[in-house]
């Protein structure tokens, strides 16, 4: 209780003789080591803003109890490694494995490896001549990698294409009879066809109904008979594909060919590129951008056009038509 706590009783006051701070020098001159120690460790026994490593005395400080011999020290501490026991081990040590073996999921591949891959995957312009050869007759590939040398051979003879051998006239006659067997006529690279048989084939697919195919790339074809053959796809419903590359057709030429597929819009795949007048001009390439934005039908159009801005238009336009086209084929409005 309050009445039974005792009162600490407070040291009686000494006197301190007083200092003369201009002697303080002098004082701390007479002081031995051990004594400026304690001094300063009265006046600052714990500085949290030094390191640790500064906090602590000095330990080395201490005059040494023997001569030091390194020998002697080395024999020592061997020997007494020796001597004691080893520490004892909870778990005795058991030579193992622990945890799984990292596999590598694909096997690094040999040179010779990536080179057949390069060949099966049609990469032909990483191999040589030999190697490329090789690979397209399935058959094993030298040694070299990537940086082998071809060795000296006999040059490969390529043969030439075979002539194209359509009967002109038999064909022609046929288009005429409206034969059902004739759905693919293929015309390409026959030189020696006259303007005249060229415009009786347009001419025959007026009343043609069977017709779905015609392919008449390089054969001298100029504009007198793309003009006979637009009219000829005014009044033909039943054609699909139409080829006329690598001709004499002009860009105002290709533009009346466009028109008249228009007429009627089934004709889904047309291919004019490389003719002889390779530049077309930007008021040719608007118009076939006008013009094929408003066909719903065309699904390919094989044209070199020199403007992005025409290739980008005509490009959507197409992919726009395959869209509804696949939409149509699921069933979907």
């Amino acid at each position: 209780t309050a009445d039974t706590m005792e009162v600490p009783q407070l040291k009686p006051v000494q006197d301190v003789p007083e200092i003369d701070l201009d002697d303080i020098d002098k004082l701390l001159e007479s002081l031995s080591p051990e004594e400026l120690e304690e001094l300063n460790g009265d006046f600052d026994p714990d500085n949290s803003l030094l390191p640790p490593s500064q906090r602590m005395k000095n330990q080395t400080s201490k005059a040494p109890t023997g001569p030091y011999h390194r020998k002697k020290l080395l024999d020592f501490l061997e020997k007494k490694a020796k001597e004691e026991k080893d520490w004892e081990q909870n778990k005795p040590f058991v030579k193992e494995i622990r945890g799984k073996i990292w596999k590598p999921k694909v096997e690094p591949k040999s040179k010779e490896e990536l080179v057949d891959l390069a060949a099966v995957l049609g990469f032909h312009g990483m191999l040589n001549q030999t190697q490329y050869y090789a690979g397209l007759d399935n058959m094993k590939i030298e040694a070299g990698g990537f940086q082998g040398v071809a060795k000296a051979q006999e040059l490969i003879k390529v043969p030439d294409e075979p002539p194209n051998k359509t009967d002109v006239e038999e064909s022609i006659k046929r288009l005429k009879d409206n034969d059902s067997k004739l759905t693919h006529l293929n015309l390409n690279n026959i030189k020696n066809i006259s303007v005249e048989r060229l415009i009786e084939v347009c001419e025959t697919l007026k009343t043609n109904t069977t017709l779905e195919t015609l392919e008449m790339a390089s054969v001298n074809m100029t504009d007198k008979v793309a003009k006979k053959l637009a009219e000829a796809l005014s009044e033909n419903k039943t054609l699909k594909v139409l080829n006329v590359e690598s001709n004499f057709v002009s860009g105002e030429a290709i533009v009346e060919i466009m028109k008249a597929i228009n007429k009627n819009q089934t004709l889904q795949e047309l291919r004019v590129a490389n003719q002889k007048p390779e530049v077309l001009g930007n008021k040719v390439e608007m118009t076939l951008v006008k013009l094929i934005g408003e066909n719903s039908t065309l699904l390919r159009f094989g044209i070199a056009l020199e403007f992005p801005d025409a290739r980008v238009r005509i490009h959507e336009k197409l992919q726009e038509n395959n869209d509804n086209l696949r939409k149509k084929r699921v069933g979907k409005d």
